[in-house]
């Protein structure tokens, strides 16, 4: 507790690579949530010690996958109601966890448990230029139980 201002959460953990499964990296965070302010992102510090493996492999693939389309792509249910993710999704899987992450933290509070369930439906975006851009409804449970 700190006096006047919220309650700071000094945290260790290890990071797992969710492409190179077993790869780790120690990982140290300050989190502080503010005194009475439930619309305010918590101020988040975090420090990583060493590197997890780069992705612009990866990254070049789907890149180039996805522009080789000839329709913008479009799913549904990512995972389906058994839990799969066909293996041509994971990346499109993976930027949602990415994304709803970021609405996950600004929409934090101490008393919250926010975890994305399943991409309900994405919907690639045409564009004229050479970027990807895409459409993401998803579901987030506010326990991870849920």
């Amino acid at each position: 507790d700190i006096d006047g201002v919220g309650h700071k959460y000094c945290l260790e953990l290890e990071l797992e690579d969710v492409l190179d499964k077993g790869s780790t990296v120690s990982c140290t965070a300050e989190v502080l949530y503010q005194l009475g302010s439930t619309s305010t992102a918590p101020d988040v510090q975090v420090a990583v010690a060493g590197e997890l493996r780069g992705t612009e492999e990866a990254d070049k693939e789907f890149y180039h996958r996805i522009r080789s389309l000839e329709k913008e792509l479009v799913a549904e249910n990512i995972p389906d109601s058994h839990g799969n993710v066909p293996p041509e999704l994971e990346p499109i899987h993976l930027l949602a966890g990415v994304a709803s992450g970021y609405v996950i933290w600004q929409n934090s509070t101490e008393n919250t448990k926010f975890h994305l369930a399943q991409v309900k439906h994405v919907k690639q975006v045409k564009r004229s230029d050479e970027d990807l851009q895409f459409d993401f409804v998803v579901l987030l449970h506010e326990m991870v139980s849920q």
